[in-house]
């Protein structure tokens, strides 16, 4: 079994029948490399199944035994919540959570709350049934539980009441039976944002168990997929290959991550065991790779008055700091209204070459990728909007440029080009007619003012009743007046990247310093202003830093966020 991991596990701190520490023993005991505690609506097993394996790891090394230190398994923290949709018990695990996150505390809080109120009324519809039972009788049969159905039919069956756990649920326990009574339960949705709110990774568990149509199975993903659904359990112990083939179909459709687990109870699941479900099931450990790659955190930062010192360089501190976040996992995204070739020659000079590393160039219109040396995003302005826009700029005596992918296409140098290529280092390609040059379109414009904003601010109004709908235009500062697709921006791009990586939002992290970095401030979890942006950039995020971009102000979040000890 070594290599595979099982991603949903229960203790008996819900409805299976082992402890999180036996858990983590019979783990061992399997060679599973990790395994997820998911128990239903409850942490509570988490300290201890976590706090069993750092005992056995300190027990290996103490003995000299660092091979069987590395055996015990991993335990990722795990949640299974139950939910309601159009009237089916819908599950969503949650991997790689917080427990003490506050918001995801106060909804478990709440969730135990009416569980206790509901399990009163059962307990009395059930002495009115001639049966001697109550919560205290429960709570003292199975300390330490959260109390489901599972725990009743075991109680009624110890005490002579019935004579198999399968009467239990036909006469007593069951939906509507004259016993039951329905939880108050949350929707599938509102599970996915509970988990995301806990920093966790939400999958939804076990599909081919509901019985839902392909149609209605469809539309259930797509809803949760907009909630913010990350994963889905395409690897399942009862799952035939034709299932799995079915789910992984949808699995790429949505563009979710694979996870699978076993559904492991112990005993109240007979014939179903740890790792390898009913005998046939293996979970490879790549599908956790994935899925841990996804619960890392993304920092998108502008270059210029952000990230980079006023003579375009990073500091030795910020570039320490950037090794550490990265070696941890999390991603750096170079986000810039730089053209490519200029943000690619920046990061080979200051050595900013991270694996799994992307780059958002000309404020979004374009995303490279740069392990893989090639373009996964763009959007272009087409020749004939070029020749528009060119037209009108000359016709104000405005300077104007285009790009191809590796110049600068110009009508030739003057002191607005001369200033801009003190930091832009690209050749320029100087025609007669920028429109006719690229054929093929460009990702953005740059019109360039160097004393008088306004000037840009008027050119930018006489745009919006031709192209208004085909472009969008912002200052990257008060001389660069940006001319982009209109699907482009740095928000959308953001949006782009989280769902390519399979990062929710609230995971990402934007620092930026000027009118083009607020787009992608608003779209990100967190949105960071320098203490040298402007206001209005500063009112559009969550968090100004108290340090400048020449003070290394970066630093503050990194330090916050992701180099945690």
């Amino acid at each position: 079994m070594k290599h595979t991991v099982d991603l949903h596990v229960h203790s008996n701190c819900s409805d299976g029948t082992l402890s999180p520490a036996q858990l983590v023993d019979y783990a061992m005991e399997k060679q599973l490399q990790a395994f997820a505690l998911t128990d239903h609506d409850t942490v509570q097993g988490l300290p201890e199944a976590l706090a069993r394996a750092a005992q056995l790891r300190e027990q290996y090394r103490q003995s000299g035994d660092i091979s069987g230190a590395d055996r015990v398994p991993e335990i990722i923290p795990g949640v299974e919540l139950s939910s309601e949709y159009h009237g089916r018990d819908i599950h969503v695990v949650g991997l790689f959570i917080d427990p003490e996150n506050q918001k995801f505390q106060t909804y478990l809080t709440q969730f135990i709350e009416s569980r206790d109120l509901r399990n009163q009324k059962m307990c009395a519809l059930l002495q009115n049934a001639g049966i001697d039972i109550s919560c205290e009788a429960l709570a003292a049969e199975f300390p330490n539980s959260v109390i489901t159905r599972a725990h009743y039919a075991k109680y009624l069956l110890n005490h002579g009441y019935i004579k198999s756990i399968k009467e239990a649920f036909e006469r007593y326990v069951g939906d509507h039976c004259p016993c039951y009574v329905p939880r108050e339960k949350v929707t599938p949705a509102q599970a996915v944002e509970m988990i995301l709110a806990a920093d966790g990774v939400p999958v939804l568990a076990h599909p081919i168990l509901y019985g839902m149509g392909t149609d209605a199975l469809d539309t259930l993903v797509a809803e949760l997929k907009s909630a913010g659904l990350m994963g889905i359990e395409a690897v399942y112990s009862t799952y035939t290959p034709s299932d799995e083939r079915r789910i992984r179909r949808l699995a790429a459709k949505y563009h979710l991550l694979i996870s699978g687990g076993s559904d492991f109870h112990g005993t109240n699941k007979p014939g179903l065991d740890l790792a390898v479900g009913y005998g046939g099931l293996r979970v490879p450990a790549s599908i956790l790779e994935d899925i841990r790659s996804a619960s890392k955190r993304l920092l998108f930062t502008d270059m210029d008055g952000t990230l980079l010192l006023s003579d375009s360089t990073v500091s030795a501190s910020m570039h320490t700091a950037l090794d550490r976040m990265t070696a941890a996992g999390h991603h750096l995204i170079l986000s810039s209204g730089r053209p490519l070739p200029s943000i690619l020659e920046v990061r080979q000079q200051e050595g900013l070459d991270y694996p799994n590393m992307l780059i958002l160039s000309n404020n979004g219109a374009l995303v490279y990728d740069c392990d893989r040396k090639r373009n996964i995003l763009e959007y272009r302005i087409c020749s004939e909007d070029i020749a528009h826009i060119v037209h009108a700029a000359q016709t104000r005596g405005l300077h104007i440029h285009g790009y191809t992918d590796t110049e600068i296409v110009c009508l030739g140098m003057n002191p607005e080009l001369a200033f801009y290529t003190r930091r832009i280092h690209m050749p320029l390609k100087c025609v007669e007619d920028i429109a006719a040059a690229l054929p093929d379109g460009c990702f953005k414009l740059q019109a360039i003012h160097l004393t008088d904003k306004s000037i840009l601010e008027d050119f930018r109004l006489s745009l919006l009743d031709f192209c208004g709908d085909r472009i969008q235009m912002i200052f990257s500062n008060e001389q660069y007046l940006e001319i982009l697709p209109a699907g482009a921006g740095k928000g959308n791009a953001l949006r782009f990247i989280a769902d390519f990586l399979h990062v929710p939002l609230s995971r990402t992290f934007a620092c930026g310093d000027a009118e083009n970095d607020i787009s992608m401030l608003q779209a990100a979890g967190t949105g960071i202003a320098m203490a040298n942006a402007p206001e209005t950039v500063k009112k559009a995020a969550l968090i100004v830093t108290s340090k400048s971009n020449d003070e290394d102000g970066l630093l503050e979040i990194l330090e916050r966020y992701f180099l945690l000890p």
